[in-house]
């Protein structure tokens, strides 16, 4: 006797999809709308820039001119740009508690899943 698990409607099999494919999406962009990744880097712009002031040499030039960028002026804000190292004790306890509590659901959920498939397989506790 082999073990055949329950079928899943398709209505399910896309109300599925589409969740994973919110999360998915939420997990990706949520994190740059809300300033935590993607905007590290604040521009430290230089007065009136040249090429040789932002320490770009003759390759690098020619590259910049491949990327239809000509100006040093138009690059200085991405050459000058500088990563933000501050430091947040909130950040850290939120995501602290994001990552437990995400943790303690998967635990959970699996634990009920897992005591429905060994009851179904193997029928209820004697």
């Amino acid at each position: 006797m082999a073990y055949e698990p329950p079928k899943q409607s398709l209505a399910a099999q896309i109300f599925d999809v589409v969740t994973l494919l919110v999360l998915t999406v939420g997990a990706l962009y949520v994190p740059l709308y809300l300033g935590l990744a993607g905007a590290a880097k604040i521009p430290q712009p230089i007065a009136n820039p040249t090429w040789e002031a932002l320490g770009q040499n003759v390759t690098e030039q020619q590259q910049w001119a491949a990327l239809g960028i000509t100006d040093p002026a138009a690059a200085n804000d991405i050459i000058t740009a500088r990563f933000d190292y501050s430091f947040s004790w909130m950040a850290v306890a939120v995501m602290a508690v994001l990552v437990i509590g995400y943790f303690v659901l998967v635990v959970r959920l699996s634990d009920k899943e897992y005591r429905e498939v060994i009851e179904e397989r193997f029928g209820s506790k004697k």
